[in-house]
């Protein structure tokens, strides 16, 4: 078992170890991918960035007209006694699950089919090597559908990516549409030209990731030129500096590109600024990034 052993389903704390939860054939979730979800941090059993992560969370069920039946308050409740009940003092991660619900097989759904909700946690320490050193990354087709801004469980497109990229020995795919990079298959990504920041829209072809909303207010605060704006493969391979963000990648520097060094393959000194910036409000031992 690689999660916690006890974990929230629907409005109750089950021990996994004296019975699983229970799930119904019909549920919509497995049968359609029929739901939403949220992954957030915990460092040394505190949450970090929870306000927006449960933000984007109703706002995703919201799209798809899922309507909850717990108000953001008790999630809040229920979440902070999942951490309780687990005495959970490590750096790890909230899953976060909430589908339809159970209903008879049927493409359209029902306006009055009760949610499914369960949530549990993970032990998950920080990428040190790869925020240090850099990784590799290769380029993949995003195949994915129009609503990238909704943080559906339809992730088929994201997994098929992810598994070529580790075929490849590299580390993340960098999604490509129409000769545009559009983001990581679970991450966002970000380049550095001339001392300036450049990051794709947050429109319907992304999503807006809370650390990548994090980040762009701290190159703010830091000075660093922000640039929202559309950039290509070749645009990478030409940048200053490459870099992804995500919940469990932070700020983990992109060094080269299918095989092609990006910037002689050094990470550079505005992604060394964010990360320094990025872990100052942390919990616990920090990282020595090099400026």
């Amino acid at each position: 078992m690689s999660y916690e052993p006890i974990v929230l389903f629907e409005e109750q704390f089950v021990d996994t170890r004296q019975a699983k939860p229970s799930i119904d054939m019909e549920e919509r979730g497995l049968q359609f991918g029929d739901g939403v979800y949220e992954v957030i941090r915990l460092y040394e059993g505190t949450f970090h960035l929870l306000g927006p992560h449960l933000a984007r969370l109703y706002r995703s069920m919201e799209e798809i007209e899922l309507i909850p039946h717990f108000s953001k308050a008790l999630l809040v409740k229920w979440l902070y006694e999942l951490v309780e009940h687990n005495e959970f003092t490590k750096n790890g991660n909230v899953y976060l699950q909430v589908t339809r619900g159970v209903q008879s097989r049927s493409h359209a759904y029902a306006a009055n089919t009760k949610p499914t909700l369960y949530a549990y946690l993970t032990k998950k320490e920080r990428p040190t090597d790869e925020m240090l050193r850099g990784i590799h990354a290769c380029t993949e087709q995003d195949i994915r559908w129009l609503r990238c801004d909704i943080k559906s469980l339809n992730l088929l497109p994201n997994v098929m990516a992810k598994t070529n990229a580790e075929r490849k020995n590299c580390q993340e795919a960098l999604l490509v549409r129409s000769g545009i990079v559009t983001e990581g298959s679970s991450s966002n990504c970000f380049i550095v030209k001339n001392g300036t920041l450049y990051t794709h829209p947050a429109n319907h072809l992304i999503l807006n990731g809370i650390v990548r909303q994090y980040i762009l207010s701290l190159a703010v605060k830091l000075g660093i030129s922000v640039r929202e704006e559309v950039f290509s493969v070749r645009d990478v391979l030409q940048a200053d500096e490459c870099f992804i963000t995500g919940t469990t990648s932070e700020i983990t520097p992109v060094t080269h590109l299918d095989g092609t060094a990006i910037s002689h393959g050094i990470v550079g000194r505005v992604t060394r600024q964010l990360q320094t910036s990025f872990q100052e409000s942390l919990p616990g031992d920090r990282i020595a990034f090099q400026l």
